[in-house]
C-alpha cells in the first residue's frame, strides 16, 4: 500500500511539474542552416557551433543546427540579403561590404574608438540594439559583435596619412574606405576571402585587416610592413530569418531571444578576439616583417587626418532621420561602460 502511494504522489508531481514548462521536447523539431563566410579554420566558427550547441541543449533538442562556413551558401557580400531571403537561418553579415546601408551601424568603425574586441562586442550590442529594430528590419537582428583593432598591412611603410596619397588600398569597411579616398588613395573593393588574391596580384598595395587574420587568410606573404595602433574594428552582425524565427514555438523563440544578447555577443566574439590579439606578436616574429610603432606626433597627425570621417558620417545619419551627436555619445558611453574604448 505503501509502495502504491508513494508511486501515485511521484506521478502526481511529475504531471504538475510538466504542466509548470514548456513542452519543448514536444516542440516541433527545427534545424536551422548557419551561414558563416570566413573559412572552416577561422576561430569564429567553433563559437557559432558552440552557440548553437547550447541552443539545442537549452530546447531540450528541438532546435538543431547546421553550420556552413566558407561561403558554401552565398558570398560574403549577400550575407544580410541571404538572412532576409531565408537562403540561411542566420547569417554572418558584414554591414561595412554595403556602403551606405547601414549608416547608424557604420559610426562604430570610425578609427580610434574600440580598445579591444572582446568587451567592445558587448559594448556595440548594447549600443546598436535600439537602432537595429529600424536600420535592419529586413531580419531579426540576434547580436552585433566586432574583431580585436585591426590596421593598416602594406609593402611598403605607412607612417603618415599623407603616405596614402597614390596607393590602392582594401579597406575593411565603407567608414574606412571613405577615410582612404579622403586621403588622396584608391579604394579597392574585396571580400576577406578575395584579399589576398588582389593584393597578390597587385591590384592592392595595402589592406586593413586585424592581426591574426592576416596570417590565417594567407597575406603575410605579400605584405611586409604592419603598423601598430588600434586603428579601426570591423563591426559584424548575426541576423536571423524573421521568418523562420516566427515560426517557431513560445518555448523555441524564448530559447532563441536568451541567445541573443550582448553577452551572449561577447562569448562568441572572446576567442576570436584573443585570436587576432596574438596575432601580433607571431607577425613581428616573422622574417622579412617589420611591426612598426607611430610616434606622439605622428599618431596626433593621424588623429586629425581622420576627423572629417566623422562630419561625413553624421550626414549619412542625418538623412535616416537620427541624431548623429546622440548616436556617437551613446556609443562612445557602451564603450566606456564595458571598458573597451580607446
Amino acid at each position: 500500500m505503501t509502495s502504491y502511494r508513494f508511486t501515485t504522489l511521484a506521478l502526481a508531481a511529475a504531471l504538475a511539474l510538466a504542466a509548470q514548462s514548456p513542452a519543448l521536447a514536444q516542440d516541433k523539431p527545427v534545424n536551422l542552416k548557419l551561414s558563416s563566410w570566413v573559412p572552416a579554420q577561422h576561430p569564429l566558427n567553433p563559437s557559432l557551433q558552440a552557440w548553437a550547441d547550447d541552443i539545442k541543449k537549452a530546447s531540450n533538442g528541438s532546435i538543431t543546427a547546421t553550420l556552413f562556413p566558407s561561403e558554401q551558401l552565398g558570398k560574403a557580400f549577400d550575407h544580410y540579403d541571404m538572412a532576409r531571403d531565408g537562403i540561411a537561418d542566420f547569417a554572418y553579415v558584414n554591414p561595412g561590404y554595403q556602403p551606405g546601408r547601414f549608416p547608424i551601424m557604420a559610426g562604430s568603425s570610425l578609427p580610434f574608438l574600440f580598445s579591444n574586441g572582446k568587451e567592445g562586442s558587448a559594448a556595440i550590442d548594447a549600443w546598436y540594439r535600439p537602432y537595429a529594430a529600424k536600420e535592419m528590419k529586413d531580419v531579426k537582428y540576434c547580436f552585433a559583435f566586432v574583431h580585436d583593432p585591426g590596421t593598416f598591412h602594406a609593402r611598403k611603410k605607412i607612417l603618415l596619412p599623407t603616405d596614402i596619397k597614390g596607393m590602392k588600398i582594401r579597406p575593411a569597411t565603407s567608414t574606412i574606405g571613405q577615410m582612404v579616398t579622403s586621403l588622396g588613395g584608391t579604394n579597392v573593393q574585396a571580400s576577406a576571402p578575395e584579399s589576398r588574391d588582389m593584393l597578390e596580384r597587385g591590384v592592392a598595395d595595402a589592406i586593413t585587416f586585424p592581426w591574426g587574420s592576416i596570417s590565417l587568410f594567407g597575406i603575410d606573404k605579400v605584405v611586409n610592413f604592419h603598423m601598430d595602433v588600434p586603428l579601426y574594428v570591423t563591426n559584424f552582425v548575426w541576423a536571423m530569418n524573421q521568418g523562420k524565427y516566427d515560426s517557431m514555438s513560445a518555448a523555441q523563440k524564448k530559447v532563441i531571444d536568451d541567445h541573443c544578447t550582448s553577452e551572449w555577443a561577447q562569448k562568441v566574439a572572446a576567442p576570436w578576439a584573443d585570436f587576432e590579439f596574438a596575432g601580433r606578436a607571431k607577425i613581428a616574429a616573422l622574417p622579412g616583417h617589420e611591426v612598426y610603432k607611430l610616434t606622439p606626433e605622428q599618431l596626433d597627425a593621424w588623429r586629425k587626418a581622420v576627423a572629417p570621417g566623422e562630419a561625413q558620417w553624421a550626414e549619412g545619419v542625418k538623412k535616416v532621420g537620427q541624431d548623429p551627436k546622440a548616436v556617437m555619445d551613446s556609443l562612445k558611453a557602451s564603450l566606456a561602460k564595458y571598458k573597451s574604448a580607446l
